[in-house]
């Protein structure tokens, strides 16, 4: 088990930029249009996420070629106004051949690959890059998923029961192949992958439209705005997010009313002896940026997506007023056979929140998971022996 976490760890701080040739049953080609073929367009949206993922949207449809020079250096938001207020429609035969939606329309986006038409309004999503609780908050629902436990890749974890009932799970999001035919046997209109899952773009991109993006799971709140440029559902987007800032902030002052305003808390994950500290990500970023808890004096800084691995003594160094500790029965195990581990005053106080690896490893970096976890954190507290 423990080498299964390592891996898990690893692809959670590393995405493949592998190529390979793989051979498929040709399908019919979804067109797509290259620089210098867009659309006819009545308005032309160009956003610059951070340099990260690059987003072109052209409301309308038609047959007739208009060229769009984006400056892909920049990092601010530009939009173009076109002079023409005209769009041709699409004929019904070009609809099986350009991934239109259920209304007819369809769009260029343009991911971190180039530009691609998609539906305006996709009906079978295809989600294999982790996000289908973001698509969800959007208002999507989708027919095929890879958001499947970390640790069974056979179920969804418990907090998208719900969420994703009825969708197929088609592997891991950090996985970065899948069963093509699977996916194909599913009839989508869209598929949604991330740069992970690179090396199948190709036949994807022959199923159905493929957009590929690349999120960073520190700027969840972002990511979440990212996809919802791409569909044109910022106000859904903007209004989850204020729901959940509001209710972050309800949360956080009644633990603080009931465990003191300085009370300081730490989140980690156990593997191996080793222990993954949820800083800036995760876990951790709920309590500290989310509920505005006090950190604990030692904890280490997280600069980017890999969490902050420290051991049994650095483990000690931290002086946090309680634990909230993930791991595995096995992990737990042996934690409790550790001497240091036992000398911590936290331990020794009872003040430790014992959690399944198995949801809460990953719970924190879905935005549904987050939300949940607003309601649980008192409660799971409150099982502990107070100060």
């Amino acid at each position: 088990m423990h080498d299964k976490i390592d891996l898990l760890l690893l692809a959670q701080t590393n995405t493949c930029n592998i190529y390979c040739s793989l051979q498929t049953k040709q399908l019919r080609r979804m067109k797509t249009k290259h620089k210098g073929e867009l659309l006819h367009e009545k308005k032309s949206f160009i956003f610059h996420y951070h340099g990260r993922l690059t987003i072109t949207l052209l409301a309308g449809c038609g047959n007739t070629g208009s060229n769009a020079n984006a400056d892909t250096g920049s990092n601010t938001n530009t939009v173009q106004e076109s002079t023409e207020d005209q769009a041709s429609a699409v004929p019904e035969s070009e609809a099986q051949i350009t991934g239109e939606g259920q209304n007819g329309e369809t769009i260029i986006v343009t991911d971190v690959r180039g530009e691609v038409e998609i539906p305006a309004d996709p009906q079978r999503i295809v989600d294999l890059s982790g996000n289908s609780d973001i698509l969800s908050i959007l208002g999507y629902s989708v027919v095929g998923t890879a958001n499947s436990d970390a640790y069974d890749y056979t179920k969804f974890p418990t907090y998208l029961e719900d969420t994703l009932q009825g969708a197929e799970i088609l592997g891991y999001s950090m996985q970065d192949t899948m069963d093509i035919e699977a996916v194909m046997n599913l009839d989508p209109d869209l598929i949604i992958i991330s740069t992970v899952q690179e090396k199948m773009y190709d036949q994807l991109s022959e199923i159905a439209p493929t957009v590929m993006i690349q999120l960073e799971a520190l700027n969840w709140k972002e990511d979440i705005r990212t996809l919802a440029q791409v569909f044109g559902r910022e106000d859904a987007a903007d209004q989850w997010i204020s729901s959940y800032e509001e209710k972050a902030k309800e949360a956080g002052e009644a633990v603080r009313a009931a465990y003191g305003e300085d009370t300081s808390y730490l989140s980690f994950l156990a593997s191996g002896g080793q222990f993954f500290v949820f800083t800036g990500a995760g876990f951790g970023s709920v309590l500290y940026e989310d509920m505005e808890l006090a950190k604990p004096e030692g904890l280490p800084e997280q600069s980017d997506i890999s969490l902050p691995v420290v051991t049994y003594e650095g483990l000690a160094s931290i002086g946090a007023d309680y634990i909230f500790l993930m791991a595995t029965d096995e992990d737990k195990a042996e934690l409790d056979q550790n001497a240091v581990w036992n000398s911590l005053p936290a331990v020794q106080s009872g003040q430790v929140v014992e959690l399944p690896a198995s949801p809460y490893f990953n719970q924190g970096y879905s935005p549904i998971g987050r939300e949940l976890l607003l309601d649980e954190i008192l409660e799971m507290l409150d099982g502990t022996a107070k100060n």
